[in-house]
């Protein structure tokens, strides 16, 4: 046999023991070490499927691939030099200006690796809505765009190769094709995003080929 005031009893301390766990992750957000004035944040994206073990700075060394396109933000000192690792060996010297987010692109020619930079500062700051960044880093691909799948609005037109975009939007349920001119990626479902989340969608592949992919965007820990 129930007994409602004990059932009610234990609902309520449950209630209470989420909140204050609700209470205190939130304190902790709040009071948590924050990187100094100056600072700024980047990341290596990898178009291709095969992995690439990275490291940025005195960030974990990570293996971005086609599960995972692109590494966790670094932490870095403003118009300061920092070092990129590929596969544990110095793989270039590298600076951004102060108080922004950038998006390195590994590009390899005549046997030569290179970076490109993209700036990822021009975001939009709604707490109460969730980030769409779209970047087309697909071969050949003149103007990239994205779109709700199937027949659904246009999110991004005419991207440039090399080049973001960002938007926010409501955090709700739907399903994304990526693309170049006629072709188009197969669908990726968004997963369920919260407001202030950020979430990137790569273009990669060919023109004629493209491929969807994404993930949410995350930062290091920063600890003094």
């Amino acid at each position: 046999m129930s007994h409602p005031f004990r059932n009610a009893a234990l609902a309520l301390a449950l209630a209470t023991l989420a909140g204050n766990a609700a209470a205190e992750g939130a304190f902790a957000q709040l009071y948590a070490a924050r990187p100094p004035a100056g600072s700024s944040f980047v990341r290596i994206v990898n178009p291709d499927a095969a992995p690439l073990r990275v490291q940025i700075a005195n960030g974990p060394a990570q293996e971005p691939g086609a599960a995972k396109p692109a590494t966790t933000y670094a932490i870095v000192r403003g118009n300061q030099p920092f070092n990129v690792l590929v596969d544990g060996k110095p793989a270039a010297s590298l600076q951004v200006p102060p108080d922004t987010f950038s998006t390195l692109v590994p590009r390899r020619s005549d046997g030569k690796l290179t970076f490109a930079v993209i700036d990822d500062s021009n975001g939009t700051q709604d707490a109460l809505k969730a980030e769409l960044r779209f970047y087309n880093l697909a071969a050949d691909c003149a103007a990239g765009q994205l779109g709700v799948s199937p027949s659904g609005p246009a999110l991004f037109q005419d991207v440039k190769p090399g080049a973001s975009a960002a938007r926010a939007i409501n955090p709700v349920s739907a399903t994304l094709a990526a693309g170049c001119g006629a072709a188009a990626s197969p669908a990726l479902p968004l997963p369920a995003l919260q407001p202030g989340d950020h979430y990137s969608l790569f273009l990669t592949g060919t023109a004629a080929a493209p491929v969807l992919r994404g993930q949410v965007s995350a930062t290091d820990p920063y600890s003094r």
